[in-house]
């Protein structure tokens, strides 16, 4: 990079087999653009958040930049001490709130695996700190992982079971908070913010990154997904207690550990008709894939306060490349964002963002295009848990060069002013 000495960007990281991680004496850190290795700006590095996770790369070599002759080599074992240590590539995993801008720079020839779903970002580590290629998109204190102490949870835990029994619902929420960890589900036993209600065990998309099945022989989901079909009568009750007591409620269908709740429209339908007879209060939220505009109709005419629909391109052959969808296509979806608004409903895209596919400048003009058609309210930019190997080779290869994440949000603030862009739903009565 012109103007930049090479000797100032942080050092590179790799692990050691027993995932033990070290900075490189001498390479530094470098990032990916999709398949492209680029140097790392400095102002796309950032000093680590504290809720972050490090992961190493078994049999995935890391590649560094040698800050002399600016050469990017693939280091597969260091020698210190006279002891010969075989390298591993080692990234980060952003708390929620920010977003990656880079890939971590590792070669993939000898993987022979899948990556559990996270979102892999580029990381190296300079005066005593570690430093990741991303930057914040919104602060909520309500997603803040300070506030999720699970010394608070399991007797909130305990008491809301005293007073609600253990029905089947319940049971599944109780298995989200404790072994998934998952905020929402701790929510809705600490009473507070939003709550999750899963109700669907059937997709009619088998996405790559799927939180909730994989093919076996893939790789391990992340979440275990819901069994059985709720009761009216228990998604009511948990749905209302919800509302009435907790702070800038809401409650949300549509979760990691369930398919689709379009699936389930008829039953969401009723129970939102039912909680709206016992509480005008809090935010009644759908997350979903939009596939079925008519299944959208109904439940937004139900009672439904606000719909976030999920893609990661605005593109058809990109969308269809990772969702694989069933049934339906892209124009599905799109008409389900344009009813979504026309019904009145506080519409958001839970934008799934990956560096160097995201940021074409092809993705940027549809992208916009989209918005500009449907009257889109809120852009979640929420980075992409998925092997970055498998997503790079699944979908279509363009013309269209990379602007990086943080060009691309400045863009599309400019083309869509009227749009908010965040990481988090929000209240909306």
């Amino acid at each position: 990079m012109v103007g930049r000495n090479l000797k100032d960007l942080p050092f590179m990281l790799y692990a050691d087999s027993k995932g033990r991680v070290y900075e490189h004496p001498f390479y530094r850190m470098i990032g990916f653009l999709g398949e492209s290795p680029e140097i790392v700006k400095e102002d796309d590095l950032i000093p680590m958040p504290e809720y972050s996770k490090l992961f190493y790369l078994p049999n995935c070599a890391p590649m560094g930049l040698d800050p002399v002759t600016g050469e990017i080599k693939s280091i597969r074992k260091i020698e210190v001490g006279g002891e010969v240590t075989k390298c591993y590539g080692v990234a980060a995993f952003l708390e929620p709130g920010f977003v990656r801008t880079h890939l971590p720079a590792v070669d993939y020839s000898e993987k022979g695996y899948c990556l559990p779903m996270w979102a892999y970002t580029a990381v190296g580590f300079k005066d005593d700190k570690y430093w990741v290629a991303g930057f914040r998109i919104e602060y909520n204190k309500a997603w803040d992982p300070r506030y999720f102490d699970d010394k608070e949870l399991i007797p909130a835990i305990q008491k809301y079971q005293s007073r609600h029994g253990e029905g089947p619902l319940l049971k599944h929420l109780v298995g989200c908070a404790t072994k998934n960890h998952c905020f929402a589900a701790k929510n809705l036993f600490l009473e507070r913010w939003e709550a999750p209600m899963p109700v669907s065990q059937a997709c009619n998309a088998e996405c790559l990154g799927c939180l909730s099945f994989q093919n076996e022989g893939f790789c391990e989901p992340s979440h275990e997904r819901i069994s059985f079909r709720p009761s009216k009568k228990e998604i009511v009750s948990i749905a209302v207690n919800h509302l009435e007591k907790a702070p800038a409620a809401i409650i949300s269908f549509g979760q990691g550990c369930e398919g689709d709740p379009l699936t389930e429209a008829g039953l969401i339908e009723e129970s939102i008709e039912e909680i709206r007879k016992h509480t005008p209060r809090g935010t009644i939220n759908l997350n979903t894939n939009g596939s079925q505009p008519e299944k959208v109709r109904a439940i937004a005419e139900s009672g439904l306060d606000s719909i976030r629909i999920s893609l990661n391109s605005a593109r058809a052959g990109f969308y269809r490349a990772y969702y694989r969808p069933r049934g339906y296509d892209l124009e599905d979806v799109i008409e389900s964002i344009s009813l979504s608004r026309k019904l009145g409903l506080y519409t958001m895209l839970n934008y799934l963002v990956f560096p160097g596919i995201t940021d074409q400048k092809a993705e940027i003009k549809a992208l916009t295009d989209l918005v500009k058609k449907t009257g889109v309210n809120f852009i979640h930019l929420k980075n992409l848990n998925i092997d970055p190997e498998l997503y790079l080779e699944k979908m279509p290869r363009v013309d269209s060069p990379a602007v990086g994440l943080k060009n691309m949000l400045a863009l599309l603030k400019e083309e869509l002013p009227s749009v908010e862009f965040g990481y988090f739903n929000k209240t909306v009565r």
